[in-house]
């Protein structure tokens, strides 16, 4: 079952028909101020007439193109804008299957998606993308998916349940509903010349479609410039107005991003804004939402308010969510705009600064009004293979979470990886440990951690210590999502806790749990690659708002901690991470010891 939209080609007939007023349009709205965002104009009194859910008729007057059969909407004389399009982002991160996000955000204006899948391909691969793909394609709105090109992110350090080759990259580009390659996050190998990741982009461009890209470094010199000869043509990892201007200067699009963590619009608009940079090349996305932000705060309604509030036009911050993303992919003929032929995806607001989302229109029919979702959200039938994804070999228990001191010694300095509030990279820490009965205390502010591998069954554990967190008290948090690979990140300060965490979300499929005092206070169940939920994103954001008030009791002071325990395994993130493989030292791409003066 798809929502197949059928082609302009095979439209344009009845398009014509209806335009020069010889067949009656399906749909007439009214009475409206149109924002066309081609011409950067408002034009007052306008009116669209919709045939086969695109538009048909754009103009001063559609009457001649009402028929007895037409639905006709009278805007009042509100403002007529197209449907928002978010440039780059990944479902799971709202721990939500596609259809789930969908329902969430079509009541705020998002029409359009291009998704990155690459969390549910580091768990189940190929398959793991082609369902993702699949149930993106059932829903009434577009949502575009990249095959994702990255996993695992940092081969030698991590072991992921699947690879990612280009021989895969290169299938995927034949399905429908592919767009382009995932962000090229190995910068490192493509700068260096790495065959496969060359491969992979070769594979894309061939292909007709566009390589997404990710330089998280601030070296602007000669390494960049290498990186954008490999093909990446748009970046989201800017956070400065020089990395803006950089990135547009080499013909990327620059893709300033407000997530549910990020914030690196109000950094980088000012080179619209102050600078004067022709705006066609900058971009506006999330990159990631929690479910609570969907629902409490928006999607890229949120971002497009926050851009006018950082001093940008309205109207250019709608091209900065509609037409330049539409163009940027290829697709500026297909959507992004009000006028013939495109997609007929639009939305009424009375104001174009506050932007209140009131009326949402997908391919000619409404999705939603005044909040409220007005349509079905269709499920895939999720396999039990992608249920089943935790697979620990054996039953843990307190003993796995042990960590045995060098022979004979009363203290050792540990490596300890230190959580930086508000952001994603680490500290590589030293702290003096106490021994008892041959075993490594952690106290005071440092906890355990521990990589529990999930994929194959192996029964491994990878202990260690992280500090900041401000955990007190008997305790333990796990998590399946544990970016990028996705094994279970474990973190407590008691070992039987911690057992106790990691054999719950093995029995359950995956997901997150909170332990005091031996009991389980807080569960959000992630059934689906033990990434996303199946259950609406209201459910998933209380179970989370829960989870997280649970963390808060045990002790935890950090803002958005939820976020940086899913990091911790993030081998791509200087400067101290875990993996299966052991500690990570990210600022030398290389495996660690857990004690100093260890090899």
């Amino acid at each position: 079952m798809s929502h197949h939209i059928p082609t302009w080609a095979e439209t344009a007939p009845r398009l014509v028909a209806v335009a020069a007023g010889r067949d009656a349009a399906d749909l007439v709205v009214r009475n409206v101020r149109l924002v066309n965002v081609q011409s950067r104009e408002v034009l007052d009194a306008w009116q669209v007439a919709v045939a086969d859910g695109r538009f048909a008729y754009v103009g001063p007057d559609a009457s001649h193109c009402i028929g007895d059969a037409t639905e006709v909407i009278d805007g009042a004389g509100r403002y007529l804008i197209p449907g928002l399009c978010d440039g780059h982002m990944h479902i799971e991160s709202g721990m939500l299957t596609p259809a789930e996000f969908a329902a969430a955000v079509i009541p705020h204006g998002t029409t359009t998606m291009f998704t990155d899948p690459h969390e549910i391909a580091n768990v189940l691969g190929l398959n793991g993308v082609r369902m993702m793909h699949d149930e993106a394609l059932m829903q009434p709105v577009n949502i575009f998916t990249q095959m994702p090109s990255c996993a695992p992110s940092a081969p030698g350090l991590e072991t992921t349940g699947y690879e990612i080759t280009a021989e895969d990259v290169a299938q995927a580009m034949s399905w429908p509903g592919i767009v382009g390659l995932g962000e090229m996050m190995n910068f490192p190998g493509v700068i260096n010349g790495d065959p496969q990741m060359l491969a992979e982009m070769a594979a894309t461009m061939k292909a007709g479609k566009t390589v997404g890209g990710h330089y998280a470094s601030p070296d602007k010199g000669i390494p960049f410039h290498a990186y954008v000869a490999g093909g990446a043509a748009d970046d989201h990892e800017g956070t400065a107005e020089s990395d803006a201007i950089a990135r547009v200067r080499q013909g990327m699009r620059s893709m300033m991003r407000l997530g549910s963590a990020w914030y690196d619009v109000e950094s980088q608009i000012t080179a619209v804004t102050e600078r004067g940079l022709d705006p066609r090349n900058f971009i506006l996305c999330t990159d990631d939402c929690m479910a609570g932000t969907l629902v409490n705060d928006g999607h890229m309604n949120r971002v497009v308010r926050h851009a006018i509030a950082c001093g940008c036009d309205p109207v250019i911050a709608l091209q900065m969510a509609t037409i330049n993303t539409a163009a940027h992919f290829g697709l500026e003929r297909e959507l992004g705009s009000i006028a013939p032929g495109r997609r007929a995806d639009m939305i009424l607001t009375s104001d174009l600064v506050t932007l209140p989302i009131e009326h949402v229109i997908a391919r000619g029919r409404t999705v939603a009004k005044d909040g409220k979702i007005t349509v079905d959200c269709p499920h895939y039938d999720w396999p039990a293979a992608a249920r089943q994804t935790v697979h620990l070999g054996k039953t843990l228990s307190a003993a796995d979470f042990a960590i045995a001191a060098p022979q004979g010694a009363n203290a050792v300095t540990a490596k300890v990886i230190g959580v930086v509030e508000n952001q994603a990279p680490t500290k590589s820490l030293r702290f003096e440990l106490p021994v008892t009965e041959g075993r490594v205390q952690a106290t005071g502010e440092v906890c355990q951690i521990a990589l529990v591998e999930r994929h194959k069954g192996t029964g491994g554990v990878t202990n260690g210590f992280v500090s900041g967190f401000g955990y007190t008290g008997d305790m333990a948090i796990a998590s399946t999502v544990a970016h990028d690979s996705h094994h279970m990140i474990v973190v407590g300060t008691d070992a039987v806790c911690m057992a106790k965490a990691a054999n719950r979300l093995g029995e359950i499929g995956g997901g997150i749990n909170v332990w005091k005092d031996g009991v389980e206070i807080a569960l959000v169940e992630l059934p689906i690659a033990g990434l996303m939920s199946d259950q609406p994103a209201a459910q998933v954001a209380a179970a989370a708002d829960a989870m997280v008030a649970a963390m808060a009791d045990c002790g935890c002071t950090l803002n958005n901690a939820y976020m940086q325990h899913s990091l911790l395994a993030l081998v791509v993130i200087p400067e101290l991470r875990i993996s299966d493989l052991g500690l990570v030292d990210v600022t030398k791409f290389e495996l660690t010891s857990l004690f100093e003066g260890q090899p």
